[in-house]
C-alpha cells in the first residue's frame, strides 16, 4: 500500500441536527441545507456516510403492507419465525436465496442485488408498512455525490451504510450497501520473511461504514448523515457491486 493511502487518524462529526426526510425529497439538498445552517464547510476527500433508511425515504421506497399477499411459503415462514407475513412476503420477493438462523430466525437473504442482508433489507415502519431498499444503492450514491459536488465545488466520497445482523451472533452491525468516488476494495500486499508476497483485500467501505455507524442514527438517535474526514482512500466509481462474488448487471 502506498504510504499516500495510509489512515493514521480521521475525525468524524454529524450533520445535526437533522430534519426528517420526507418521501421524494431531495437528499443532497437536504444536506446542504443543513451544511449551512451550521456553518459546516465540506474539505477535497471528506467521505459523506448517508443510512440507507434516507436515501430509501428519498427515492420512496414505503410499502403499505395492506397491499401485500402472503404466499404459502411466506406464511410457513411467518408462523417459524414470528415475522408478520407480509413482510415475509416482501423478503422473498426481494432476494433470490434465504436461509433461517436457528429454530425461530433471523431470516438471512441473498438481495436480488447480490448482497447478504437480514431479512433481504427489509426494514419495518410500524404495523402497517415497510422499507425497502435502493433501488441501486451504487447508482444513489453516484447520484448523491454529483449534487454534492456541483452544489459546493467540492469533490467528495459517499457511502450508503446500512445496519445488518450476522447469521453467527446476536445484535447488529453496519455495513455498506452503495458507494461512489470511494474504491470499496483496500488492497495491500506483505513480503513474508520467506520473501513472498502475501497479497490482501480490505473492504474499506464497510470500515468506513462502521466508523460512521458510532455516530449514525440507530434508535431514533435521527443523525442519518455523518461526515468522515481525513480517510486516505483511492478515487473509484466501482461501486460495492463491484466486489461482490455474486454480481448483478
Amino acid at each position: 500500500m502506498e504510504p499516500s493511502m495510509i489512515t493514521s487518524s480521521f475525525t468524524a462529526f454529524a450533520l445535526e441536527p437533522f430534519p426528517t426526510i420526507k418521501p421524494g425529497e431531495d437528499l443532497a439538498e437536504a444536506i446542504t441545507t443543513v451544511m449551512q445552517a451550521q456553518d459546516v464547510t465540506l474539505h477535497d476527500g471528506d467521505v459523506i456516510v448517508v443510512a440507507s433508511k434516507a436515501v430509501s425515504t428519498s427515492e420512496n421506497r414505503r410499502v403499505d403492507l395492506t397491499t401485500v399477499t402472503p404466499s404459502a411459503e411466506a406464511l410457513d415462514l411467518s408462523a417459524r419465525t414470528g415475522k408478520p407475513a407480509e413482510v415475509v412476503q416482501l423478503i422473498l420477493d426481494e432476494s433470490d436465496e434465504h436461509f433461517v438462523v436457528g429454530a425461530h430466525g433471523p431470516i438471512i437473504a441473498r438481495h436480488r442485488l447480490g448482497l447478504q442482508l437480514t431479512a433481504a433489507g427489509v426494514d419495518r415502519d410500524g404495523p402497517d408498512a415497510a422499507w425497502l431498499l435502493p433501488t441501486d444503492p451504487d447508482s444513489s450514491a453516484r447520484a448523491l455525490r454529483d449534487s454534492l459536488a456541483a452544489a459546493t465545488g467540492i469533490t467528495v466520497a459517499v457511502v450508503i451504510a446500512d445496519s445488518d445482523g450476522r447469521a453467527d451472533r446476536r445484535g447488529a452491525t453496519v455495513l455498506s450497501i452503495g458507494a461512489a468516488g470511494i474504491t470499496p476494495l483496500r488492497v495491500t500486499e506483505h513480503v513474508e520473511p520467506d520473501g513472498g508476497v502475501k497479497h490482501q483485500e480490505e473492504t474499506l467501505t464497510d470500515l468506513v461504514a462502521a466508523a460512521a455507524g458510532l455516530i449514525l442514527g440507530q434508535r431514533g438517535r435521527g443523525a442519518p448523515v455523518v461526515v468522515l474526514r481525513g480517510v486516505a482512500y483511492e478515487p473509484d466509481n466501482g461501486g460495492v457491486r463491484s466486489m461482490l462474488h455474486r454480481r448483478v448487471p
